[in-house]
C-alpha cells in the first residue's frame, strides 16, 4: 500500500523542491501540499470525519510553515491525531532543536537542504510508525477519536455586550446534553466567570501557563469542577498575572483542553492579547459578540478587520451573534452581516434584561430560569454551534438532559431570511 504523505509549506521554491523529491520515492503517495497551519488543521480534520484511513501516513512541516510556530503545529497535528506521524524539515539541526521536536511530538527530523536518502529514510520509519500505531488501534474509530474536541471561542465587539454571559450559557447547553465541557476564562484581566458561578477558587489558567508538558493529572489540578459538571479553567484572581500567559502557553493549554473534552468554550473579551488571539486563531468556531447600536457594531467592525490584518482569523471564519436583539431596532442582524462580512448567528438573543438581574446579581447564572426568553435563545444557538448531543427529537422539542424546560426556537434573522 503506497504511503500517503502530506505535505505542510508555506514557501513556494521550497514546496517544489519537496514535491519533487516525493515524488521520487518508492510506493509514495504525495498528496496536494497545504500552505498554512490552518489549512493542514483543517485538511486533517475533514479526512478524520471521512474516516480515520483516510488520513495520510506522514505529515512533513517545513520550518517557516506558518502562522502558527511549526513546534506548536506539531504538538496540535499530534495531539488531534495521534496516528499521524510528523517530520519536521529544518535548517537547524542541533541537538536542543531534534529533542524539542521529540517533546513537542515529531516522530522525525529532516535537515535542509534536502537530500533524497535523508528524505527517503525518514519517511519510511516514520511511516512503518504510523501503520503500527494504527494496526494497534485496530483501524477503528473507537479508540481513535482522531480530531479532539471542538474550541469555541467568544469575543466582544467591546466591553459590556454580554461575551461572558453567552460563553456560560453555551457551556452549560453543551454539558447539560451530555458532552463533556470545559469552560476558560481567558479574560485575563478582568474576567469575571467565577462571580457568575458563584465559585471560590485557588488555581487559575496562570498555574498552566509555566508548564511544558500538561499531563492530564497536571490538568485536572488547575481545573474547578463546578456542581453543573463543567469543568472551569478561570482567569487569576490578580489581573497582572494574565501577562504570563502566553500565546505560546496559550495554545498549549487549549491543545490539552481540546484532547480531553468534547467541547471547550473559550471567553476571550473584549481586549485582544497574545493568549486570546492564540485561542480564536485555534478554535473551530470563532464568535463575536455585539449588540445592535452603532458603538458595538463599530468595535465588531474594528474587530474583525483586526483579526484579519494580524492574520488570526478571516471575517467569514467568523460567527457575529447579535445580543439585546428587539425587533424594533433600527440596526438588524442583516445589516450587521453587511458591515462586518461575517456571518450572522441565525438566532439573535433577546433583550430582557429583567430576567437576568436576579441571577447575575446572586453568582448564580447556571440557575437561570428555563422559561427565560434570553436562556432559550443562547441554548437555541448552542444547537445551531453543534455544540449539543441531543437525540433528534429533544432537539426538535428543545429540551436537553438536565434541564427542565424549552431551550428555545430557531429566530429568523430581521432583514436575513
Amino acid at each position: 500500500m503506497p504511503t500517503r504523505i502530506l505535505p505542510a509549506v508555506g514557501d513556494a521554491d521550497a514546496v517544489r523542491s519537496l514535491m519533487t523529491l516525493l515524488s521520487q520515492l518508492p510506493d509514495a503517495e504525495p498528496v496536494s501540499p497545504v500552505t498554512d497551519s490552518t489549512q493542514l488543521i483543517d485538511t486533517l480534520g475533514r479526512l478524520a470525519a471521512e474516516s480515520i484511513d483516510e488520513l495520510p501516513e506522514v505529515v512533513v512541516v517545513h520550518e517557516r510553515i506558518g502562522p502558527v510556530p511549526a513546534l506548536e503545529l506539531i504538538r496540535e497535528v499530534a495531539l488531534r491525531f495521534p496516528a499521524v506521524g510528523v517530520i519536521l524539515v529544518t535548517s537547524d539541526v542541533s541537538a536542543g532543536l531534534f529533542q524539542a521536536a521529540m517533546d513537542y511530538g515529531a516522530r522525525g527530523l529532516i535537515a535542509l537542504p534536502l537530500g533524497y536518502e535523508e528524505l527517503a529514510s525518514r519517511v519510511q520509519a516514520v511511516a512503518q510508525w504510523s501503520a503500527g500505531v494504527r494496526r494497534h488501534l485496530g483501524h477503528g474509530g473507537d479508540v481513535f477519536t482522531g480530531v479532539g474536541g471542538t474550541v469555541v471561542t467568544v469575543s466582544g465587539a467591546k466591553g459590556g455586550v454580554g461575551t461572558t454571559l453567552t460563553a456560560i450559557q453555551l457551556a452549560l447547553a453543551a454539558q447539560a446534553s451530555g458532552r463533556a465541557t470545559a469552560l476558560v476564562d481567558m479574560d485575563l484581566q478582568t474576567g469575571d466567570i467565577a462571580s457568575y458561578l458563584d465559585v471560590q477558587f485557588r488555581r487559575s489558567v496562570v498555574d498552566l501557563a509555566a508548564i511544558t508538558d500538561i499531563s492530564p493529572r497536571v490538568l485536572a489540578d488547575a481545573v474547578f469542577r463546578h456542581d453543573t459538571g463543567l469543568a472551569l479553567l478561570l482567569a487569576p484572581g490578580e489581573g497582572e498575572r494574565g501577562e504570563e500567559v502566553t500565546d505560546r502557553a496559550a495554545r498549549q493549554i487549549v491543545s490539552a483542553l481540546r484532547s480531553r473534552y468534547e467541547v471547550v468554550v473559550v471567553d476571550c473579551g473584549a481586549q485582544l492579547g497574545g493568549a486570546g488571539a492564540a485561542a480564536v486563531e485555534m478554535a473551530d468556531r470563532a464568535l463575536l459578540v455585539t449588540t445592535p447600536d452603532v458603538l458595538a457594531v463599530r468595535g465588531a467592525k474594528r474587530t474583525v478587520r483586526m483579526w484579519d490584518r494580524l492574520q488570526i482569523r478571516k471575517a467569514e471564519e467568523t460567527t457575529v451573534v447579535v445580543n439585546r436583539h428587539t425587533r424594533g431596532t433600527e440596526i438588524q442582524p442583516a445589516l450587521i452581516q453587511k458591515i462586518t462580512g461575517t456571518a450572522v448567528a441565525g438566532i439573535a438573543i433577546p433583550a430582557n434584561f429583567k430576567e437576568l438581574a436576579g441571577t447575575v446579581d446572586a453568582g448564580r447564572i447556571h440557575e437561570l430560569d428555563s422559561r427565560s426568553t434570553v436562556k432559550q435563545a443562547l441554548w437555541g444557538l448552542a444547537g445551531e454551534l453543534g455544540l449539543v448531543n441531543a437525540p433528534e427529537g429533544d432537539r426538535r422539542s428543545g429540551r436537553f438532559r438536565g434541564d427542565r424546560g424549552p431551550t428555545g426556537s430557531r429566530r429568523r434573522r430581521e432583514g436575513g431570511g
